[in-house]
């Protein structure tokens, strides 16, 4: 998740009904949905990941959801039945913070493996620098939102 959401602002669009998805569910022609398969004839046909933000390196996500189809495969994963109706009704499943998703990471040895251990110890190290940075700052909401409520 980390490098389909690699900033700490990047969690903010995972908030059901804002056009994000909040799971990774899959569904036909589904934009309530991580993964969704659009309508159309064979040539078209294609699977659309709309976890990763606009801010993620294209060839990191791409790079990442490739990862991740080759490790549910390798590993046997069977597909759940697709999604219909609104996947904003079913739980959140996606990591809601940058450290969640750093977390998630550093516990899944078969996608480290992939990368290499080397790449992902470096990506971690600069997003928890980042991460580190972002909670030294108080921001005016912080300030406004404590100084009258508290």
């Amino acid at each position: 998740m980390s490098f389909l959401a690699p900033n700490v602002n990047s969690y903010r669009r995972i908030t059901k009904y804002l056009a994000a998805p909040i799971n990774v569910q899959w569904g036909i022609d589904n934009r309530t949905a991580g993964l969704r398969v659009p309508l159309g004839d064979a040539a078209s046909t294609r699977v659309e990941n709309r976890v990763a933000g606009a801010d993620a390196n294209p060839c990191l996500a791409i790079a990442a959801s490739l990862a991740c189809g080759l490790l549910g495969m390798t590993e046997g994963v069977e597909p759940t039945p697709a999604v219909e109706g609104s996947a904003y009704r079913m739980p959140y499943a996606l990591p809601l913070s940058l450290a969640e998703s750093l977390r998630a990471l550093r516990e899944c040895p078969p996608l480290i493996d992939v990368p290499g251990e080397r790449f992902v110890r470096a990506w971690s190290a600069v997003k928890e620098c980042e991460l580190r940075a972002f909670l030294q700052v108080i921001s005016s909401w912080e300030r406004e939102f404590l100084l009258r409520n508290v």
